[in-house]
């Protein structure tokens, strides 16, 4: 194989395999996160709309990727929802989304039972405040603490514990009614 060759194959790999790499709406979207000591795979990102306005590119890390909702949502160990902002939003609504979200998708019965971490969330999200456009709003589960929100990587709010809290969290975005269909095929790495 001449050299020329060789170099236009591996030119072809560059460009192949960077353009794996997520670019999502601008942001560009890491193709792993650590996560207590586990390297989580991006297991697909995609942008939320609300009528005609991009609020953020939602990213979703798990340990090994998963195109079914219910397996993603059922998937142990270290998870990471990541939110990066494309637009300011306020405390009360990102916290009032979250909420809209878990009331969607949750039956009575499971919003009683996790009426406290629902709480802890609240005051969670009056903790962060607003999240700026490109700031990073990261939700992340570990197992040894529970779940946890940082923005920019600065941890806000109580850890709030709970595995079957945090995948109750999951179906605001992998649920029945998610909060947008789209974002929800892209998380699950069914975009096209």
């Amino acid at each position: 194989m001449s050299c020329m060759i060789r170099f236009a194959l591996a030119a072809m790999f560059c460009l192949a395999f960077s353009a794996r790499a997520a670019d999502v709406a601008g942001v560009r979207i890491a193709e792993t996160a650590s996560l207590g000591g586990v390297e989580l795979k991006l297991n697909g990102a995609g942008i939320r709309t609300r009528a005609v306005f991009k609020v953020y590119v939602g990213a979703l890390y798990l340990a090994e990727k998963k195109s079914a909702a219910a397996d993603a949502i059922a998937v142990r160990g270290p998870k990471r929802i990541a939110l990066h902002m494309l637009r300011d939003l306020s405390a009360d609504q990102l916290g009032g989304a979250l909420n809209d979200g878990l009331v969607a998708n949750l039956s009575e019965a499971e919003l009683a039972r996790f009426k406290l971490q629902i709480e802890d969330l609240k005051a969670t999200m009056e903790a962060v405040g607003a999240a700026r456009e490109k700031s990073v709003v990261t939700i992340d589960f570990l197992p040894d603490a529970g779940l946890r929100i940082a923005i920019d990587g600065a941890p806000r709010g109580k850890t709030i514990p709970g595995e079957d809290f945090y995948r109750a969290l999951m179906k605001i975005w992998l649920g029945e009614k998610p909060v947008d269909r789209a974002l929800k095929a892209a998380m699950l790495g069914q975009a096209g």
